[in-house]
């Protein structure tokens, strides 16, 4: 069977997932923004629904002080006796490695417990025969005095209801020497347990490998054609793909959830979108998987989105989005409107922003917004360095571009009250050799119908970027207060 790629479009990296009782549920790593741990649900590997999030209250992901990049990571999800447990490590904060607990995965989920004495990151949980818990994970410590220090592919027994580990992490196989050995998955089949990592790095290197061994615990052989994918090197539409998680399909077959950026651009520099989800068919010879390259198959669809603000429950989709905060502490619903009171802005480390994902590469974003009472309007987001936006204060708005402290800023007057402020974003020419065509997406700037603005995308983009994220954009306000009647979003993958 042919599977949509992407799979979950837009800011959707790491993904894990596990088939029970004949549904398959998804998560994705989300770092600094909350709500976190994002979870997807499908009973065909094709359409998947965004049923809830894990970390939904402020105490279970503590993201409020973790650095850029920091926060969630990798979360692996896993079930047994009734129980999804879901794994991951809180980056470069108090709480580290937290295994989350739901009897339903839309929500609610526990609060979360600590097992201490793990120190890494992207970790894996599977359970032997006899019931022993393991967690595999990637030996990269991420705080204190040894951060930056890494240990390759590491494995301890622990004890989930006590949160502590049975002993000391032992080295486990880390590959083929490739750099950063990561993201690590167990799985028995039959006689053999198989342990597939990631290495090489999450940028152009990134690729699968994969051993094999007789018990959880190894030793682990590897794969004789180690890595068994990677995009590095070639010209593929769909790069870095690694971080792979190998599930069961419908028909009986074996697949791989993995992520993946879809760069443009002539010299495929660029990917506006972050990492992605992806699938790949897997198939099996002399007892080893060998995964297919990563095909692009985007959907044929139109996806448009439109929220009322009248309606008071609009916030209470899953897909919103707030940066080290919950999205109900940054807006509040007053006369039919949604308003936001503002005291930073974008280039702080907690804007007032509530937003959602980027999830194509053809989008028309739009907003309905008074702002008589301050300054806000619609922005889109990679971090605290680098965004861009239109900003309405009184009858002038400003669409403002900030790239790693470089800013630069345009004007129109508009009419007093409600002005709608739209982006449009499109991929960038696919024929000749211009600086249009070899750079990011195009992306125009909108205010009550003129054009204010136009910008090459490649500046906001998962290669100029530091931050693991991707674009997220939506509604913010920096002074004052400011309303807003509607947002819109529409969505294509034609170009």
């Amino acid at each position: 069977m042919k599977y949509p790629n992407p799979l979950i479009p837009g800011f959707s990296p790491d993904p894990s997932v596990v088939l029970v009782d004949g549904a398959y549920y998804l998560v994705t790593s989300t770092f600094e923004y909350l709500p976190g741990i994002p979870v997807y649900r499908s009973t065909d590997l094709v359409s998947w629904a965004h049923i809830g999030n894990v970390a939904t209250r402020p105490g279970q992901a503590r993201v409020g002080d973790v650095p850029t990049g920091g926060g969630v990571w990798a979360p692996t999800i896993r079930y047994r006796d009734g129980v999804f447990y879901v794994i991951v490590t809180i980056a470069m904060s108090d709480q580290g490695c937290v295994v989350f607990t739901a009897t339903d995965p839309a929500g609610p989920w526990s609060d979360g417990s600590t097992i201490a004495g793990v120190d890494g990151v992207d970790p894996d949980l599977a359970w032997d025969d006899d019931g022993t818990a393991y967690v595999t994970f990637s030996g990269l410590s991420t705080s204190g005095e040894q951060a930056g220090r890494h240990l390759g592919i590491q494995q301890v027994r622990v004890d989930l209801a006590a949160g502590q580990a049975l002993g000391a992490p032992r080295s486990l196989w880390s590959g083929t020497g490739l750099k950063f050995p990561e993201a690590p998955h167990l799985y028995r089949r039959g006689d053999l347990w198989y342990l597939v990592i990631a290495e090489g790095g999450t940028e152009r290197g990134h690729a699968v490998s994969i051993a094999r061994g007789p018990s959880p615990e190894g030793p682990f052989e590897g794969h004789p054609g180690n890595p068994v994918l990677s995009a590095r090197g070639t010209a593929r539409p769909i790069q870095s793909t690694g971080h792979a998680d190998l599930i069961a399909t419908p028909d009986g077959g074996t697949a791989l959830a993995l992520l993946g950026v879809r760069p443009l651009g002539l010299t495929q520099s660029f990917s506006p979108l972050g990492r992605e989800t992806f699938v790949t068919p897997v198939s099996w010879a002399d007892g080893w998987p060998q995964p297919e390259p990563v095909q692009l198959a985007p959907r044929d669809e139109v996806v448009e989105e439109t929220f009322d603000f009248a309606d008071r429950t609009a916030l209470a989709e899953p897909g919103w989005l707030a940066v080290r905060v919950a999205p109900e502490s940054v807006a509040s619903f007053t006369g039919g409107r949604l308003s936001i009171a503002g005291r930073t802005g974008l280039d702080d480390r907690h804007p007032q922003f509530v937003g959602r994902r980027q999830r194509h590469l053809t989008a028309t974003v739009s907003a309905i917004v008074d702002a008589s009472g301050g300054t806000g309007g619609l922005a889109a987001r990679y971090d605290e360095d680098h965004w861009f936006c239109l900003e309405a204060r009184g009858t002038v708005v400003t669409a403002r571009a900030h790239v790693a402290g470089l800013a630069q800023s345009w004007q129109v007057a508009v009419p007093p009250g409600d002005v709608e402020l739209r982006l449009e974003l499109t991929p960038p020419p696919t024929a000749g050799f211009d600086s249009a065509a070899m750079g990011g997406d195009r992306i125009r700037l909108l205010a009550a119908g003129a054009l204010v603005a136009e910008l090459d995308g490649r500046y906001w983009t998962a290669e100029t970027c530091a931050s693991f994220t991707g674009r997220v954009i939506g509604l913010y306000a920096s002074q004052g207060t400011v309303s807003f009647a509607g947002f819109r979003y529409r969505g294509t993958e034609e170009g």
